[in-house]
């Protein structure tokens, strides 16, 4: 196996990974962007309040992204797994 092949494969895995990541990111980041304006301007300053939407929120965007996500894993994974025979 050569440098440029194991190169190709940790670009291309890694670019998976962030791109998996990227909605249930997203997600948390702008539900703790509105719980923190509803502290703000309530001064409700508990700091366990953001942690059940932030919650709710990434599980409802990983159960809609899910099948997507999990499609391209297992393309990335059949991908590798198929170019093995061909590296010696």
């Amino acid at each position: 196996m050569t440098s440029d092949v194991i190169l190709r494969i940790l670009r291309e895995g890694l670019l998976l990974v962030l791109l998996l990541s990227a909605a249930p990111m997203l997600a948390s980041m702008l539900v703790g962007l509105i719980v923190g304006i509803f502290q703000a301007t309530t001064q409700i300053q508990e700091q366990t309040l953001s942690y059940v939407p932030k919650l709710v929120a990434v599980f409802t965007t990983l159960a809609i992204i899910g099948p997507w996500a999990v499609g391209q894993a297992v393309r990335f994974a059949s991908l590798i797994l198929n170019n093995i025979s061909l590296v010696r």
